[in-house]
């Protein structure tokens, strides 16, 4: 099986990069937002670490928000809680989907937290900041406090992109991705040489 991890900031598009290779895809982001909605042990324990802005299950992302914003140690407890279960997921997922020739893995930090395996095939996402600063402008519940503190918590975009297999460009027309996710796709499994 080959896993590949998608790199790149935050808003760079690295989850439609991952939908395009027709593979099973692992989204940490969505998962956490399952964990919020279903996980009640998880709320449990969020809670009891961060009492004064956690009160409402399933957890309300506005009261994440409000957390993350008042302290700057709050987001790393919250990380601290969320990160193993979604490890856990991972491996359910990986175990899952053992027979596909490749699964990819959309997980925000990937190599921050020291996930990827040295087998990994990463690609980074590259796109233009200010493409980058429209699209997350969009977003309904974007804030640019907790963008600034999410984007520290992440390796530097040059580090990402050097420990990476591959880079693909993101300029966000469908078209154009499509084209070049089936050329990257096809390069990678040339390039392993244990799949057609």
């Amino acid at each position: 099986m080959i896993k590949i991890g998608i790199l790149g900031d935050i808003g760079s598009g690295k989850s439609y990069i991952a939908k395009k290779f027709g593979c099973p895809v692992f989204d940490a982001d969505l998962e956490v937002k399952k964990i919020y909605k279903n996980d009640k042990r998880c709320f449990k324990k969020i809670k009891r670490s961060i009492p004064k802005h956690i009160f409402s299950f399933p957890i309300n992302k506005k009261e994440i928000g409000k957390a993350i914003l008042a302290n700057n140690s709050n987001l790393k407890k919250i990380i601290k809680i969320v990160h193993p279960i979604i490890r856990i997921k991972m491996n359910n997922f990986l175990k899952k989907n053992k027979n596909k020739k490749i699964v990819v893995l959309d997980i925000p930090l990937l190599v921050e937290n020291k996930i990827n395996k040295k087998n990994y095939i990463l690609i980074f996402v590259k796109a233009k900041k200010k493409d980058i600063i429209k699209r997350l402008k969009k977003r309904k519940n974007y804030n640019e406090k907790i963008f600034r503190k999410l984007k520290k918590l992440q390796l530097p975009l040059e580090i990402k992109k050097r420990k990476s297999n591959y880079i693909i460009n993101n300029n966000f027309k469908s078209f154009y991705i499509k084209k070049n996710v089936k050329i990257l796709k096809r390069k990678i499994l040339k390039n392993e040489g244990n799949c057609s």
